[in-house]
Formats: C-alpha cells, sequence, structure tokens
C-alpha cells in the first residue's frame, strides 16, 4: 500500500469499499483517481469544483417541477445545449474520452463517462440515476416509480422506451436480438468503475501501449480479484514487457481456475517457453 502512488492509493480505497456502501460519491471518486493515475499533477478539487457549479446552475430551475420527465428535459437542455457536451464520434478511441477529467474540460466522452457525469448531477439534484448494462451502449435510468424511460447521454439525452432500445440493439449489432431483460437490469457502482478500466484497456491494448494497459488491469483486479481472464491478460501482457516471473505466476493462476480454458495449448506453450529461459 505504501508503494503506490497517491492515485493508486485513492482507488485502492475506493475499491475496497463494500458495495453496500458504495453511494454516486465514490463514482465520482474512482473516476477522478483513473484520471489522477493519467494525470499525476491534476488538481481534483477544480473538477470538483466545476460539478458543483454544475449542480448550483441547475437547482434553481428544477426546484419547482414536479413532474420528473421535465426534470430530465431540463437536465438535458442544460448538459447537451448549453454545456455542449456530446458523444466523440470522430475520435471514439482517444483514451482521453474515458477521463471525467478530459471528458469535463471538452465536453467530449463516451457513453459511459458521458453517463458518469449525468449520474453524478442527477443525484446531487435529488433525482437518482442508475446505470444500465445495455450491450456495447451504456445508458441510463432515472430512479423514479412514475417515470419508465431510459437516457442516452451520448446522444445528447435521447429519451428511450424499451422498444426504443430493441430497436438501438438492432443498430449496434446489425440484426434483430431479442432484448432480454438483463440488457436492461441496472448494475453496481463496482461494474461501472470496472468497466471503465477495462474500455481503457481495451484502448491501451489497440493503441499498442501495453504498460498502460498492464495498469488498467491492476486496478480492475482491485474491483474484482477473483476473474481469472483478467489475471491471464495481466500475465500476458507481463510476457510482453519481458517480466516472466509475474508472467508465470498470472498464467499459472488462471489455468488452476480454468483448467480447460480454450486457449489453454496457447497458454502452456508460453509457460514452457519461460521455463526453458
Amino acid at each position: 500500500m505504501l508503494s503506490l502512488s497517491p492515485a493508486r492509493q485513492k482507488f485502492w480505497q475506493i475499491a475496497h469499499t463494500p458495495d453496500s456502501e458504495m453511494s454516486m460519491n465514490h463514482l465520482l471518486e474512482g473516476a477522478l483517481a483513473i484520471a489522477w493515475e493519467e494525470y499525476p499533477k491534476m488538481d481534483l478539487g477544480h473538477y470538483r469544483e466545476i460539478l458543483d457549479r454544475m449542480v448550483s446552475d441547475l437547482q434553481p430551475r428544477i426546484t419547482k417541477i414536479s413532474y420528473p420527465l421535465k426534470i430530465v428535459q431540463e437536465i438535458n437542455k442544460y448538459l447537451f445545449v448549453e454545456q455542449n457536451f456530446c458523444g466523440n464520434d470522430n475520435d471514439y478511441y482517444n483514451p482521453r474520452n474515458s477521463f471525467i477529467t478530459d471528458v469535463l474540460d471538452r465536453r467530449l466522452g463516451i457513453p459511459l463517462s458521458l453517463s458518469i457525469v449525468y449520474m453524478v448531477i442527477g443525484d446531487r439534484l435529488g433525482f437518482p440515476i442508475e446505470g444500465i448494462s445495455f450491450p456495447g451502449h451504456f445508458i441510463i435510468r432515472p430512479q423514479h416509480p412514475d417515470l419508465e424511460i431510459f437516457i442516452d447521454p451520448y446522444n445528447k439525452g435521447e429519451i428511450l422506451f424499451p422498444e426504443d432500445c430493441a430497436n438501438k440493439l438492432e443498430q449496434l449489432y446489425g440484426k434483430r436480438i431479442p432484448l432480454q431483460p438483463e440488457y436492461l437490469a441496472p448494475v453496481s457502482i463496482r461494474r461501472i468503475l470496472d468497466r471503465l478500466l477495462n474500455n481503457l484497456k481495451l484502448i491501451y491494448l489497440r493503441n499498442h501501449s501495453p504498460s498502460k494497459a498492464l495498469a488498467a488491469i491492476e486496478r480492475s483486479l482491485m474491483l474484482n480479484p477473483h476473474v481469472p481472464t483478467q489475471w491471464r491478460d495481466r500475465g500476458l501482457i507481463c510476457y510482453q514487457l519481458d517480466r516472466y516471473t509475474e508472467a508465470r505466476i498470472d498464467l499459472e493462476n488462471y489455468l488452476q481456475q480454468i483448467p480447460y480454458a480454450e486457449d489453454g495449448q496457447i497458454i502452456m506453450k508460453l509457460l514452457s517457453e519461460m521455463h526453458e529461459t
């Protein structure tokens, strides 16, 4: 713990918070800690103040609104018309889209990061919103008994009904896919932070940045230490970085957990090569 950077220590503390105690503030602070590791000299307080100002701007606008859909429309108008938040279609796989600090600075993000901003603001306004584990495209849902809708922050707060979600699924995958109940199920704060790190892992692997991908996996394992595929991926990256002792430990652990893994033969061959060096 003492050898960890301040950003990693902060994330470790959040990751070790029981799920039952995790709040929307843990989601914000976890997202800030992820960005802080990328930008060690960053002033976290500056970004908390940006969010505080947004909440202060919105609070008087919604105080007298009793109809929940009107609250959603007011938040949408503020975020996507006045503040110009939008999805980054032109540079979707830029890692900056996943750092909440960059999202607040540039007003650009991906579905997950824009959803985090929306959820944090909604929570502070006394209008709680939950994240939805929609396949391939993160969306959100107001936790209000009189409002059975979903919101797509990536598409400027588009309001969706279940049939719209079914159409979106078809657009994403290019074919008709039955809308399963679990596609619209809420996810925990732990899962949201893990999804953010997995996005970064995939982006860094795509960009041939193994050390940064490794850092994303390490924090993901703080959140969920019993995911064998993360051990495998960490082991493979350590192998790529010539860190053979660490690679052997992780890959052997992976095979112990999944002895009949589809990629087991490949992993065994790598282990054999490392034992020979």
